[in-house]
C-alpha cells in the first residue's frame, strides 16, 4: 500500500470515526484522570474535546521526562546576538519552573488569573510559560518589543495579575530597551498589573519602580533557597492554558484561546506524525516564542514528547552571515528545522551559491519544514537542491495551533507538489467553496473553509468574546470556520494557498491571486523575493503592481528585470492579469515573523491613511517603498 493511500484512509477515519481517532492519540498524555467523554457537541460553540478530563500541561512537558530520563537536553539556547550558550537538562528545567511557579504563588497568582511575558529568546521565557502551566494560571505572551499602546491594549483585554519581562531585547545592530515601554504601557491602560517582576540582563539593565517592580533573580535565588516543591495544579482540560493575541490586531485585539487537554494531545500526535520527531532528538523552530510556531513548536510539542528544543536568539544572516543556520544546525546535531519561508529567501539572497553551506557538517539532518508564508516553488527547490532533504511546506494559522494541511513525514512523506503544503491533516476537512458558500469544481479557486468541529487544539472561543469569535470566524459560512485564505483542491486532493481572501484583487471583472503573479516573478533568475499588491485604478478597479528584491551580485540593469518582470507575468497568466507595473526595491517591509506587510504597502500605493505595523522589522523600508513608488508616478 503506498504511502498516499494508507495516509487517505487514515485522514478518512479521523472524519469518520473522530472520537476514536483523537481517543487513541489521547493515549500519550500523563492524565489525572483521563476524559470519559472525548467530544461533547453540546458545549460551547461547535463543540468541546476531552471535557471532563483533569491534565497538567506542565507535568507532561517537565516533570515526567525529569523524573525519566533527568539529564537529557531539554534546551539548547544559542544566541549569537549576546554570545551566549546554554544547555538545561530536564531536571534543571524543572528545578526553574518549580521556583518560578513558587514565586507566582506568593505573589497571589492563582488557577485561571492571567500573566502576561513580555520577554525576549531567553530560557526564563520558557520558564514563564511552564511557570504558569503548573499553577494553572493563564500567560500571555506579547511579542518583546511590542509597542507600548499595543502592550496596553493587551493588557486591558486580559487583565494580568503579573507582568514577567525581560529588561531588554536583543536585535543584531541595536538594544531594544523593554521596560520604558512596559512604563508606559501600565500608565496608558486602565488595568494596572499589582507587580512586575523583571529579568535584568547584563546588555541593558533596567530601573525598577519602587513597590511594584521586583528583581526575578533575587526572587528565584530566594525559592530555591526555601526548597519549597510547587506541585502541579490539577487543571481541566477545558481551561485555558494560554491566550495569544493575533499578530498586528489594531483596536481592540483577537485573544486565541488555547485549552490544556487538546492542545496536549495535538502537540504531541504532530511530533511525531508530522515532524518525524521522537524522544532525544534535537528539534529547531526558528521562530520567536512571541508567535503561535514558538508556542506549539519551541515550547511545548518538543518538550511535551521529551525532545530537545532549540532556543535560538539570532537571525538567519548577520548573525554574523549566511551561515548561521547552518552552523545551529551542525553544532547541535539538529534533527529537523522548521521555519518561515522569509529565512530561506534571505539565506539566498546573500549566498544563492550556498557557499556557507558547504562549510558545514549536516548529516543528521533530516528535513525542512516551511510555514508562515507562502513557499514559492522557487524558493522550495532551491532549498532542495542545496540540502538534499525533504522540504515540507506546510500550512496552519494562529487560531489552529498546528498544521490545517502538510505532508506527514513521520507517518509516510506523500509527494511533494512545488507551491502547495499537500494535503489536510487528520481532523480537519478542508472545503473550497464560492462567496455564496457553494462548493466550486476541482481546480477552481474559492474560499478554503473547515467543516466544523475543528480538530482539538483549535481556538474553541477567543477570550472573553464569543459573540466576537462567531462573527469573526463562523458567520459567512455556517457550519464552516472561515479561514480568511483563497485557494483551491487539485484532482489528487492537494491544497493550493494563493493568498488571504483579501489578496485575491478584482481586475475588471476577473478575480486574480497575487500569490500566483508572485509565484512568476520569484521564477526569475534574478529575483530573491517578492510581492504583489492590488492597487486602485479608475478604470479596472484594482491593477497589480510587483515588488522585487534582487539576489546579491546581479549586475542587469534594474529598468531591463523590470521590463523582464512583466514580460513574464503576462506570458505564464496572460494579458488577464493587466501586469504592467515591476518595481525593484531594496528591501520588502516585513513583521519580525517574517510576514511581508502586503496590506500596509497597498495602502501607501493608494494613498489611503496607514499606522506604522507595531510588529515591523524596519520601519525605514516603508519609506523607501513609498519613495519607490513615487518615482513610478504611483504614491501621493
Amino acid at each position: 500500500m503506498t504511502n498516499a493511500l494508507k495516509f487517505s484512509k487514515l485522514h478518512g477515519f479521523s472524519l469518520s470515526e473522530p472520537e476514536q481517532f483523537w481517543a487513541e492519540a489521547a493515549q500519550t498524555i500523563d492524565w489525572v484522570d483521563f476524559p470519559k467523554t472525548i467530544f461533547d457537541p453540546n458545549l460551547g460553540v461547535y463543540g468541546r474535546w476531552f471535557p471532563d478530563g483533569v491534565v497538567n500541561t506542565c507535568y507532561n512537558a517537565v516533570d515526567r521526562h525529569a523524573k525519566t530520563a533527568p539529564e537529557r537536553v531539554a534546551i539548547i539556547y544559542d544566541s549569537p546576538v549576546s554570545g551566549s550558550k546554554r544547555s538545561i537538562t530536564y531536571r534543571e528545567l524543572l528545578t526553574e519552573v518549580e521556583a518560578l511557579a513558587f514565586v507566582l504563588l506568593e505573589f497571589g497568582v492563582q488557577k485561571g488569573d492571567r500573566v502576561i511575558i513580555y520577554m525576549p529568546m531567553i530560557p526564563e521565557t520558557v520558564f514563564a510559560m511552564m511557570a504558569c502551566a503548573r499553577i494553572g494560571a493563564i500567560h500571555s505572551v506579547v511579542f518583546g518589543g511590542f509597542a507600548a499602546r499595543e502592550l496596553a491594549t493587551r493588557i486591558d483585554d486580559s487583565r494580568p495579575k503579573v507582568i514577567l519581562a525581560g529588561s531588554c531585547g536583543i536585535e543584531p545592530n541595536r538594544l531594544v530597551a523593554y521596560k520604558p515601554m512596559i512604563d508606559e504601557a501600565i500608565e496608558i491602560a486602565s488595568h494596572k498589573p499589582e507587580n512586575v517582576i523583571v529579568f535584568q540582563r547584563k546588555e541593558h539593565p533596567a530601573s525598577l519602580v519602587q513597590g511594584r517592580d521586583h528583581d526575578w533573580t533575587s526572587l528565584i535565588g530566594k525559592a530555591k533557597d526555601s526548597n519549597k516543591s510547587v506541585p502541579c495544579a490539577e487543571i481541566s482540560t477545558t481551561d485555558p492554558l494560554y491566550i495569544l493575541y493575533t499578530s498586528g490586531t489594531t483596536g481592540k485585539p483577537k485573544g486565541v484561546v488555547r485549552d490544556n487537554g487538546g492542545h496536549l494531545v495535538a502537540m504531541a500526535w504532530t511530533m511525531g506524525a508530522i515532524y518525524g520527531i521522537k524522544p532525544g532528538d534535537v528539534f529547531w523552530s526558528a521562530s520567536d516564542v512571541g508567535w503561535v510556531v514558538g508556542h506549539s513548536y519551541i515550547v511545548y510539542a518538543p518538550l511535551i514528547i521529551g525532545a530537545t528544543t532549540i532556543l535560538y536568539e539570532g537571525k538567519p544572516v548577520g548573525t554574523p552571515d549566511a551561515g548561521a543556520f547552518w552552523r545551529v544546525i551542525s553544532e547541535h546535531r539538529v534533527k529537523a528545522l522548521f521555519t518561515a519561508p522569509t529565512a530561506f529567501r534571505a539565506i539566498r539572497k546573500e549566498d544563492p551559491e550556498g557557499l556557507e553551506l558547504k562549510k558545514y557538517d549536516l548529516t543528521n539532518f533530516t528535513a525542512l519544514f516551511l510555514a508562515g508564508e507562502r513557499a514559492d516553488p522557487d524558493t522550495v527547490r532551491w532549498a532542495e537542491q542545496m540540502l538534499g532533504v525533504p522540504v515540507i511546506d506546510h500550512w496552519w494559522q494562529t487560531e489552529t495551533g498546528w498544521a490545517i494541511a502538510g505532508n506527514p513525514l513521520g507517518m509516510g512523506q506523500l509527494p511533494v507538489k512545488h507551491g502547495s503544503p499537500t494535503v489536510a491533516m487528520p481532523g480537519y476537512d478542508v472545503r473550497i467553496v464560492d462567496e455564496a458558500g457553494n462548493p466550486v469544481p476541482t481546480g477552481k479557486m474559492g474560499s478554503i473553509v473547515i467543516k466544523l468541529p475543528l480538530p482539538p487544539s483549535c481556538l474553541p472561543t477567543l477570550w472573553e468574546a464569543e459573540q466576537r469569535f462567531v462573527e469573526s470566524y463562523l458567520t459567512t459560512y455556517p457550519g464552516y470556520y472561515s479561514t480568511s485564505d483563497a485557494g483551491y483542491i487539485d484532482e489528487d486532493g492537494y491544497l493550493f494557498i494563493m493568498g488571504r481572501t483579501d489578496d485575491i484583487i478584482n481586475v475588471a471583472g476577473h478575480r486574480l491571486s497575487t500569490g500566483a503573479m508572485e509565484e512568476v516573478l520569484s521564477g526569475h533568475s534574478a529575483v530573491a523575493e517578492c510581492a504583489v499588491v492590488g492597487i486602485k485604478d479608475a478604470l479596472k478597479g484594482e491593477q497589480p503592481c510587483g515588488f522585487a528584491v534582487l539576489k546579491a551580485g546581479v549586475s542587469t540593469p534594474i529598468a531591463q528585470i523590470e521590463k523582464e518582470l512583466v514580460e513574464r507575468v503576462r506570458q505564464e497568466i496572460g494579458p488577464v492579469a493587466a501586469f504592467k507595473i515591476a518595481i525593484i526595491v531594496n528591501k520588502l517591509p516585513k513583521t519580525r515573523s517574517g510576514k511581508i506587510l502586503r496590506g500596509t504597502m497597498k495602502k501607501i500605493a493608494d494613498g489611503d491613511a496607514w499606522t506604522l505595523p507595531p510588529t515591523i522589522d524596519d520601519p525605514a523600508v516603508l519609506d523607501e517603498i513609498k519613495l519607490a513608488l513615487q518615482a513610478k508616478g504611483l504614491a501621493k
